[in-house]
């Protein structure tokens, strides 16, 4: 089977028909599937969408249970957490609903982890990673774009000379190198390339 614009999170499963993994959607299986707007709803309280999938947690004096409900707790009440709370082994521990938070120093309150300057967040080479809150994602390098290049996405060169989103002077001629260009002057002229008399 062959699905021209490929399957980015799926498979595919006849003529450009994709078969999506769980918690992605669209025709090439692109987008992030918001379990928190289906219905019925993962969660009884609260619900956070992540990519690929979601996390439940409580309003304050509950606790979360494995099935994603929430059960009132008189423990969870005194601790106070800002996403509810678990009993682990009789000890009542404040929960974050997402890997890139941590407990703040307060053990009640979550704070987010920036996995770009810890090292933690896994990008290629020829993409950058933008921290957001609780998580992050790995964005093209500049000078680099987004596209489905013989069966799978990637992070391709601007060809910057033929899109003309160069700053060459009207007397030079414009370069292409990987992630850039360069400008350099016609014969006859001198200078920068940007300048050029």
């Amino acid at each position: 089977a062959i699905c021209g614009h490929g399957c980015k999170y799926g498979e595919c499963m006849g003529p450009n028909k994709c078969k999506c993994f769980p918690g992605f959607t669209g025709k090439n299986c692109n987008q992030d599937l918001n379990e928190c707007g289906l219905k019925p709803r993962p969660c009884e309280h609260r619900c956070m969408n992540t990519h690929g999938s979601y996390k439940c947690y409580c309003l304050n004096r509950y606790m979360l249970m494995p099935d994603g409900t929430c059960a009132s707790s008189r423990t969870c009440a005194m601790v106070n957490c800002q996403y509810g709370c678990e009993e682990v082994k009789g000890e009542v521990q404040c929960l974050c609903p997402s890997g890139g938070l941590q407990l703040g120093p307060n053990g009640r309150t979550c704070i987010d982890i920036d996995e770009c300057s810890t090292g933690k967040a896994v990008c290629s080479y020829n993409r950058r990673c933008i921290n957001t809150f609780g998580s992050y994602y790995c964005k093209c390098q500049i000078g680099y774009e987004l596209k489905y290049v013989s069966g799978r996405y990637d992070c391709v060169d601007i060809n910057e000379c033929v899109t003309n989103t160069h700053r060459c002077n009207l007397h030079a001629e414009c370069l292409n190198i990987e992630g850039s260009f360069k400008c350099k002057c016609k014969q006859g002229y001198r200078g920068s390339g940007f300048n050029c008399t």
